[in-house]
């Protein structure tokens, strides 16, 4: 009997090495696929909270500017509304601004913002008149604070005239302005990423801005500095 020892095929032996084989690269792969899917999940949160702290701030920051607006149009009485004297009410943690906005037929009002973080380390805006649909107790417009705190910058009195010169020349807490004007509102905002995922609680640290903000219907043409 004779034996065909010309057949093609492969051993036993040579399947399990094309099997290891085949296994160290399908790990390599998963184990790149893994690194690449949490680094975009970081990346991703990251640009999340940061895009979430600028656009509150560019909230707060448009109602720091608008404190004190009047634009000296009268009401449907012929009553001209003005802000009170007061444009503000300064707090380490909290802020209350004040100023003139028309309602939808155009009726002259004083609108009323407080910022402040609540319980739930949430920045509310609470306005009042509130807009439709509204909270009660406020708007929350960003989570996960990890910061919100107010300076002032203050103004002094001009040797010269007698009268304070609305510009700023210190910048002291809210419980040391006394009666100088706040020129200018020194604001610290952070935040954290609101996640459960462990890669993106450990990689990614809390994001923030600092910003310096002047009063602009508090300050006299061109006299602002810092």
């Amino acid at each position: 009997m004779k034996t065909k020892c010309d057949e093609k095929g492969v051993t036993l032996i040579e399947l399990l090495i094309a099997l290891v084989i085949s296994g160290i690269i399908i790990a390599a792969v998963y184990r790149m696929f893994v690194a690449q899917t949490r680094s975009y999940t970081v990346q991703d949160q990251v640009a999340e909270v940061q895009q979430n702290v600028r656009n509150a701030m560019e909230l707060l920051v448009k109602d720091i500017r608008m404190a004190g607006f009047d634009d000296d149009k009268l009401n449907i009485s012929g009553e001209d509304i003005h802000p009170p004297a007061a444009l503000m009410s300064p707090a380490a943690n909290s802020i209350m601004l004040l100023y003139e906005h028309h309602d939808n037929v155009g009726t002259p009002l004083i609108r009323q913002v407080t910022y402040s973080v609540n319980a739930n380390n949430q920045l509310l805006r609470n306005q009042v008149p509130a807009d439709p649909g509204a909270e009660v107790g406020g708007d929350p417009i960003l989570d996960n604070v990890n910061r919100f705190a107010l300076t002032y910058l203050i103004d002094v009195i001009d040797p010269l005239t007698g009268k304070r010169d609305r510009r700023s020349h210190f910048e002291v807490e809210a419980g040391a302005i006394g009666v100088a004007n706040v020129v200018a509102v020194r604001v610290r905002l952070g935040a954290s990423p609101a996640s459960n995922n462990p890669d993106v609680n450990s990689q990614v640290s809390p994001r923030g801005l600092d910003t310096v903000v002047a009063m602009r219907n508090q300050l006299s043409e061109k006299k602002f500095s810092y």
